[in-house]
């Protein structure tokens, strides 16, 4: 299974990042610093949920989910691919991140707006739009490879590929004041040689 930042470097992640592009006017550089921080958060914000049973049950339900059944890696071009993004794409994104980050989804987004540079507007549109993608390459996932509620766990690590080795820091993440050393340490691990190498694989430089 491919990692999620490795989706980035497909057809669909090129998709998700112009549309994300033409959505706010950031450049694609903006962009893929954006999610190269927002996709391994949200990971990590799902895997501090399943910790428990409850967590784990909901997530499971979510993933089963026709709505969530990996459709929308196919169907991307067509719903950011005009001069605006489909509504329903960000109104989907903002409920799962209602759900999945809570009360922490303001300081979340605050945190990546402060380290990129990129606007909190923009970043809260970036991640709505990346949200739908990234629940559809999970249940797509779990339903080709037969995952159940107790796969949970593996399955949010091999998403996160190299960035489970920083899952950790990303809950600490999750947990910050803004005081600015958590984020610092994010942005310095998730925004380091793997930005670079994104921006390197999907721009040619």
């Amino acid at each position: 299974m491919a990692s999620i930042l490795d989706l980035l470097k497909t057809d669909v992640g090129e998709q998700l990042i112009q549309g994300a592009t033409t959505e706010t006017g950031e450049t694609k550089d903006n962009i893929v610093s954006v999610l190269s921080m927002a996709l391994p958060t949200m990971l990590g914000a799902m895997n501090k949920n399943i910790q428990t049973e409850e967590g784990a049950k909901s997530l499971n339900h979510a993933l089963e989910d026709t709505r969530h059944d990996g459709s929308i890696l196919s169907q991307l071009g067509g719903i950011v691919g005009g001069s605006s993004v489909d509504n329903s794409l960000l109104s989907d994104g903002a409920g799962i991140l209602s759900h999945l980050l809570g009360g922490k989804q303001a300081n979340v987004e605050n945190s990546i707006s402060k380290t990129t540079g990129v606007s909190m507007s923009s970043v809260t549109k970036i991640i709505q739009m990346a949200a739908p993608v990234l629940m559809g390459f999970l249940g797509n996932a779990k339903r080709k490879d037969g995952v159940s509620q107790s796969g949970l766990t593996d399955l949010i690590g091999a998403a996160m590929g190299e960035s489970s080795n920083n899952m950790s820091i990303i809950e600490s993440l999750l947990d910050a004041d803004n005081d600015g050393s958590v984020i610092d340490d994010v942005a310095g691990k998730l925004l380091g040689d793997k930005a670079g190498g994104l921006l390197g694989g999907l721009f040619g430089k």
